[in-house]
């Protein structure tokens, strides 16, 4: 098939990615912004063997699940950001809990796992409490554009919390060396700015804004410039310091959730010894607390490290170990009867898989923000005698494809 050549598809699914797929003779054909159900006229943009990717040209069938999308700046060639504003939330609840069942069939093998239906947001707009931008050559930030070819300036935000909108409208940054900016806002309403410059020299700075602002040099080591170094944040009535650099989801309202699926997922007594791999800032170990004898968070970067101490200094069979998972592994003692997993979207290495199977942890609760390595790693737990259970998807990002879930695995002797 010839690139520009104009084809009539009908979608059957979605694609792990955001758009739906059909096929055109013998080959897989992917239009963004269509839906599952829905006959388009498309026109290719690029044909590789059995697989296209087109563009929709004209909506011939639309599906019951299509909305008007809220944000002017969402569609082709805009931004970036969203990339499901056109259809119903009930459906990308549904869509979400289809393509990670098909990821783990598709990858991992995994045909008949319990894969429950996805736990809402309690909030479809305004819902991330810090957002990261680009800037562009003239220094000014903003966000990619789908095409991943310019940065899209905004006036509007529908999934950013309102008030960082309303502090990037009151922002006047524009000097050399800028190449990120992070908006950022704590549950008390303080806001943060976090920049990453194209040197790790600080940039001369007047404001007049009430706002925190700190700088990531190279190393990812923070520095702060004005006010405050960390924000804090409530989940279920617990306080956490996050300092600038440490990864915290920013989904906040739904953390709450979270924590109850995957400290109910571990189902503990009371005197168990649990590991907090990739720990962050202690999240789910300051709702382990009670429901542990021991607790051992496992954290690599050093200020992450330094707010677990902090948040979670009351607790004396709560240990805090800085390095990475592969070398605190490599020297652990003792028998640990689960462990939390929370890897970055990348997931496990081959390494800590091994090293989790040779410690013998018959129970694990992964944390997923990718089915595609979510089902690559189960695959590999699999190897070592583990069986995925069940997996619970919860939705963090509405008006996206991306889907976070919660794993669980037990050993099988």
């Amino acid at each position: 098939m010839r690139d520009d050549q104009i084809i009539e598809v009908e979608l059957t699914a979605m694609a792990h990615g955001g758009s739906a797929l059909g096929r055109h003779g013998q080959q897989i054909i992917f239009v963004p912004y269509t839906i599952p159900g829905e006959r388009v006229e498309a026109r290719i943009v690029n044909s590789r063997g059995r697989v296209a990717f087109a563009d929709g040209v004209r909506l011939l069938d639309a599906s019951v699940d299509r909305v008007f999308p809220v944000c002017k700046h969402f569609g082709p060639h805009k931004c970036g950001r969203c990339h499901w504003q056109h259809i119903d939330y009930s459906a990308q609840l549904l869509i979400k809990q289809d393509v990670l069942a098909d990821q783990l069939a598709r990858i991992g093998g995994f045909e008949d796992v319990d894969v429950q239906p996805v736990i809402p947001s309690p909030q479809q707009w305004g819902y991330n409490y810090h957002m990261t931008m680009v800037a562009g050559e003239d220094g000014i930030p903003g966000f990619v554009s789908v095409d991943d070819d310019r940065i899209i300036m905004i006036d509007e935000c529908t999934i950013m919390h309102p008030d960082l909108l309303a502090l990037y409208e009151s922002l006047d940054l524009q000097f050399d060396g800028l190449r990120q900016l992070r908006l950022q806002l704590g549950s008390d309403g303080n806001p943060m700015l976090i920049l990453t410059m194209a040197n790790d020299d600080a940039p001369e700075l007047e404001t007049d804004i009430p706002t925190s602002v700190n700088m990531l040099l190279t190393d990812h080591e923070p520095v702060n410039l004005i006010g405050e170094s960390h924000s804090r944040y409530v989940v279920q009535g617990r306080t956490l310091r996050v300092t600038a650099g440490s990864e915290f989801r920013s989904n906040v309202a739904q953390l709450g959730n979270l924590v109850t699926v995957v400290t109910d997922a571990l189902d503990l007594n009371g005197d168990e010894a649990v590991l907090d791999l990739y720990g962050g800032v202690g999240l789910f170990s300051a709702f382990l607390e009670e429901r542990a004898g021991l607790v051992t968070l496992v954290e690599s970067f050093p200020p992450a490290a330094t707010d677990a101490d902090e948040n979670l200094a009351e607790y004396d069979h709560i240990d805090i170990v800085e390095g990475t998972v592969e070398d605190v592994l490599s020297d652990i003692d003792g028998f640990y009867d689960a462990a939390v997993i929370d890897p970055p979207s990348s997931g496990i290495s081959v390494e800590a898989v091994d090293q989790i199977a040779d410690l013998g942890i018959p129970h694990l609760v992964y944390v997923s923000s990718d089915p595609a390595t979510l089902a690559r790693d189960a695959k590999r737990l699999a190897g070592h005698g583990y069986q995925l259970v069940s997996v619970q998807p919860i939705d963090l990002a509405p008006q996206t494809y991306y889907i976070d879930s919660v794993a669980v695995l037990r050993h099988i002797p």
